[in-house]
């Protein structure tokens, strides 16, 4: 099992240059993890996508309705005390420490590629890029 970022599931379902990383992540493993907050970023991503023209609202279902069943069972609520401890000694957003809490909680990694989570928290969060390597290519 590993916590994702909401961007590594945006990129699963919406095709573009990092979509075949995602793909390689969803096929090295399966078992997808994140805070229940990854709802309202994808939705959030989501409505930019339509108010850009890239998506139709019922595309933007399809998506939400199958992101959701592919985290099924991987949504976990996590505590404010601790996300708040981590943003305070942090510069990133409360929202990004949300996933890296529950990392730490699961004792597994964060799979992301925010820049910002990767340098502030490198002994939990790998890169996108890193994981989502064929194993030929490490």
């Amino acid at each position: 099992m590993i916590v994702v970022d909401t961007n590594v599931i945006a990129y699963l379902f919406l095709p573009g240059e990092h979509t075949p990383e995602a793909r390689r992540t969803l096929q090295r493993d399966p078992h997808w993890a994140a805070p229940l907050l990854w709802r309202s970023e994808l939705r959030n991503v989501l409505a930019t996508a339509m108010r850009h023209g890239h998506l139709t609202l019922a595309d933007a279902q399809d998506v939400m309705e199958a992101a959701a069943d592919l985290m099924a069972g991987g949504e976990f609520d996590v505590a404010s005390e601790a996300v708040l401890r981590l943003a305070a000694r942090s510069a990133c957003s409360a929202y990004d420490c949300e996933f890296v809490v529950l990392a730490q909680q699961l004792g597994i990694v964060l799979v992301t590629a925010d820049r910002q989570v990767l340098a502030e928290f490198a002994d939990t969060a790998q890169a996108l890029t890193q994981f989502g390597r064929s194993r030929d290519e490490t």
